[in-house]
């Protein structure tokens, strides 16, 4: 489990995490919703130890933050970046996905078998020799996370994985976090999309200027005035209300 107690984070003289209380689990999708500057990838970089608490404390499976390095850290909990393209820096999608587990000293078998397991896991089974680079977009978000889980991480942390992509696009990631679930795995969206948190998430919290404002069951944001809270009230949104939930792709 990873448990987040009493957290802030100040950044000279802002406050930009106030008091944060929250926890998710293994095989569980959390949406963590919020505007542009509510603190929500600030807060997730707490997760991996990418930031340290200013106070109270971050538990990854019992292990405080504080007190561990980041390389311990993302052997547990792996982050992958609104923009993966940046991740990427070898010619080929294996060379990128068997980097981490060389880098911290698997053989050779166990490397392969690990780069073989992700690659079949986010469907990108046969991509072993393509260049990264000049994959789309929803194919090197796939890379990304196959890179994350050849690492052996029990949580995965993705920053706006919906972000610039067309309906497939969207489809095929709610479809990954589904296999990451039902593999396992504590699953944290950071994401302002409602819609994505409706369709795929077990929980959402809201970040609101620094603060949790919500923390409850998905369908539950409906009875919100999300304009309130800097979300964005979209069309589908307003079909929705009044209405009981089901499972809604995007064409």
């Amino acid at each position: 489990m990873i448990l987040v107690e009493n957290l802030r984070y100040r950044r000279g003289n802002r406050e930009i995490l106030r008091g944060i209380n929250m926890s998710f689990d293994k095989g569980e999708i959390l949406a963590l919703l919020g505007p542009n500057g509510a603190g929500k990838t600030t807060l997730a970089k707490h997760l991996n130890g990418l930031l340290k608490p200013t106070a109270g404390r971050v538990l990854v499976d019992g292990m405080d933050t504080k007190e561990h390095s980041v390389a311990e850290l993302s052997r547990k909990v792996g982050y992958v970046f609104q923009r993966p393209e940046r991740m990427f820096f070898t010619s080929k999608v294996f060379d990128e996905v068997a980097f981490g587990p060389a880098a911290i000293g698997m053989d050779e078998h166990e490397i392969e078998r690990r780069v073989k397991w992700a690659l079949s896991l986010v469907g990108l089974e046969g991509y072993e020799d393509r260049k990264p680079l000049s994959l789309s977009g929803g194919e090197m978000r796939r890379l990304a996370i196959a890179c994350v889980l050849a690492m052996g991480t029990d949580y995965v942390v993705l920053d706006e994985p919906t972000s610039d992509l067309d309906g497939r696009g969207f489809n095929a990631v709610v479809e990954l976090v589904r296999v990451l679930k039902d593999n396992g795995k504590g699953v944290l969206l950071i994401t302002h999309d409602v819609e994505l948190a409706l369709e795929v998430a077990d929980r959402a919290a809201v970040l609101f200027n620094g603060s949790l404002v919500f923390d409850g069951k998905p369908e539950a944001l409906l009875d919100l005035d999300l304009s309130v809270y800097g979300l964005r009230e979209t069309l589908g949104l307003k079909l929705l209300r009044g209405r009981s939930i089901g499972g809604f792709g995007r064409a």
